[in-house]
């Protein structure tokens, strides 16, 4: 058994398979708008906070005309979808096997609580972590780490608390980077291995599952 840890796991695409609905919500939403723009680009910044996405989709004017707007209308679109959302393979499994190796769990969601207590429904998870997050949670979203500090502060522990991060996006790695956590992730976000491991990712695996059936390889053995 290895020192115990805090897991601290990213849900929109890395437990759910929703990233790529978040990407379709965002091209409705921007459309509604008069802004049309390639699905692949806005896929690209799918992991990123949702204040960050359009500055960097199109720069600050865009953000300046219709951010607030284009948000609002996203998360609707995003409600219209969610019965097309399903749990990634394994995902409750890896949640079960971390709490039973004795590590403490925290999920670190930048979703919409709505979007969150619907995940964490579908997942079956709110009495497998002990606490979990929102965007109301933290002022600065990823890549930036202020969700995940804000995560293990609900915890009630230091922030350099031994943890680890699962995510899926290299946004996801840089914030535990600049949180002082390894990171590990699922393929699901859409992003290429060389990406993942540029980013910091210290492995890489296909599905909850497959980390799951990994875990005595890595800190949360």
């Amino acid at each position: 058994m290895s020192e115990k840890r805090i897991a601290v796991l990213d849900v929109d695409g890395t437990l759910v398979d929703s990233n790529y609905q978040h990407a379709i919500a965002w091209y409705r939403a921007l459309r509604s708008l008069g802004e049309t723009f390639p699905i692949w680009r806005i896929h690209r910044l799918i992991g990123m906070g949702g204040d960050k996405l359009l500055t960097e989709l199109a720069g600050e004017e865009l953000e300046a005309r219709i951010g607030e707007e284009a948000r609002e209308r996203q998360g609707k679109e995003v409600d219209a979808l969610l019965a097309e959302i399903a749990p990634l393979p394994g995902a409750r499994d890896l949640l079960v096997a971390i709490r039973e190796r004795g590590h403490r769990l925290v999920l670190a969601s930048s979703g919409q609580q709505r979007h969150v207590d619907f995940a964490l429904d579908l997942l079956d998870a709110r009495d497998l972590a002990e606490v979990w997050t929102s965007s109301d949670d933290a002022d600065a979203t990823k890549p930036a780490p202020d969700l995940l500090q804000a995560a293990l502060a609900k915890l009630g522990v230091p922030q350099d608390s031994p943890s680890v991060m699962i995510g899926d996006t290299p946004f996801d790695v840089a914030a535990a980077k600049q949180a002082g956590m390894p990171a590990i992730v699922v393929r699901s976000g859409g992003f290429g291995d060389d990406e993942l491991r540029e980013a910091g990712a210290i492995a890489i695996y296909d599905t909850p599952g497959d980390l799951k059936d990994a875990l005595d390889d890595t800190d949360l053995a």
